[in-house]
């Protein structure tokens, strides 16, 4: 199981990759498709067209990393999207993906989650602004989320 710190972001390149390419292959990918910077210390996941195979990059202090995933039966569940098109994943959905869960189908329970401002509530995967409602509690208002 990979520990991430929260600052981590994951990338999930839509579509079939070609896994032979290397490091510097999967660097340059990240940069032209994508316009991310390789060396920013995210992981940047890619599947191969039959999707039983998945390379993760990243970059650590002192050079890049590569971890390589093969399946003996079955397939990865991916994003489907268009290619060319970066999909960002949380580090929890990361350890889903990778024990063999399809996210599609999961739904996420509603919680707080501060991100940026104004704070939101996360339902099912979907974000939207927090309101504030009065409700009359023992003749005085009361705040709730």
């Amino acid at each position: 199981m990979l520990t991430l710190s929260p600052a981590v972001r994951i990338y999930v390149a839509t579509g079939a990759t070609d896994l032979r390419r290397s490091i510097d292959g999967l660097a340059a990918l990240v940069r032209e498709r994508f316009a991310l910077d390789p060396l920013s210390g995210h992981l940047f996941l890619f599947r191969n067209r039959r999707g039983d195979r998945l390379k993760i990059l990243a970059w650590d202090h002192g050079g890049f990393w590569v971890l390589y995933k093969r399946l003996e039966r079955g397939t990865f569940a991916w994003p489907a999207e268009n290619e060319g098109v970066a999909v960002t994943m949380r580090s929890g959905d990361l350890g889903l993906l990778l024990s063999g869960i399809d996210l599609a189908h999961t739904r996420r329970r509603c919680w707080y989650e501060r991100a940026a401002y104004p704070p939101v509530i996360v339902c099912a995967g979907k974000h939207r602004t927090r309101a504030r409602r009065k409700l009359q509690v023992n003749g005085s208002a009361a705040r709730t989320q």
